[in-house]
């Protein structure tokens, strides 16, 4: 198995370390891990692509390459340049730092790797590290998802239906997952459940004057200690759980078609 792993944290974040183990136990004595991630961080970015000006990539070692460009560019790169010869038969995205469970799905860099994945037709899997009190001082933070991401990752390939379904129009399915803040021993186990929204919303911003008197703004999270309601990502990680969510790129509220056809149609 050919695997292309990039991230939104950069080359020399420590979450792309855990995912290049993850993927090696994944393709096997023969198989073969591809790198093309960020040269620096992309957090926050989403499926945001370099479309204006061009990107530039550079080797870093054997399969190894950094790209000055957004997540989604480092896909881009992979399938159609670094390995154009012979495409890779996954994409992996992570580890992240942080969770990407909730509403942080949409901001999400990671994500976005895997949304362009999906529109290019490769099977993809973004991971993503929830950090709280029980793991953030460990040793190595990201324990849960460097013991449980490999079989994990092989029981999507063998069971998670990738293609699309319904009113999808030929949007594939990519798979979201986060690991629990809780050291690996304490993992509870697999939820398949749907992506939640934490009531404290997504992010917001804290203004600051320096010396010069010019005001600037800092982008602030919210509190990441708060679940998402029942059946959803982020509430079962906190109760120690890996959550995996199936997702598509089809942004439409089918549940709204009929009702607004009906008036405007």
């Amino acid at each position: 198995m050919r695997i292309l792993i990039t991230n939104d944290d950069g080359i020399n974040a420590p979450g792309l370390e855990v995912l290049s183990a993850i993927a090696q136990a994944v393709a096997g004595p023969d198989g073969e891990v591809w790198t093309v991630a960020p040269a620096f961080e992309k957090s926050g970015v989403a499926h945001c692509i370099n479309y204006a000006h061009p990107t530039m990539i550079a080797q870093m070692g054997k399969r190894r390459f950094a790209a000055e460009g957004a997540p989604a560019d480092c896909v881009l790169a992979g399938l159609h340049d670094v390995m154009a010869d012979a495409p890779p038969d996954l994409i992996l995205s992570g580890v992240n730092k942080g969770n990407n469970s909730a509403e942080n799905t949409v901001y999400s860099g990671t994500i976005g790797a895997c949304m362009e994945a999906a529109l290019q037709g490769v099977k993809s899997i973004a991971m993503s590290q929830y950090f709280g009190p029980a793991n953030a001082k460990l040793e190595n933070p990201f324990e849960a998802a460097a013991e449980h991401g490999a079989k994990l990752v092989q029981d999507l390939l063998a069971h998670g239906a990738w293609g699309g379904g319904g009113h999808t129009h030929g949007y594939n399915t990519f798979f979201n997952v986060n690991f629990p803040p809780v050291p690996a021993s304490d993992v509870k186990g697999t939820r398949v459940v749907a992506q939640g929204r934490r009531p404290s919303g997504g992010f917001g911003v804290t203004s600051h004057l320096p010396p010069n008197g010019r005001k600037y703004l800092w982008i602030q999270g919210n509190p990441q200690n708060v679940g998402s309601g029942k059946n959803t990502d982020a509430t079962v990680n906190l109760d120690g759980y890996i959550s995996v969510t199936p997702m598509r790129c089809d942004l439409t509220a089918h549940d709204q078609l009929s009702a607004l056809q009906a008036k405007l149609g």
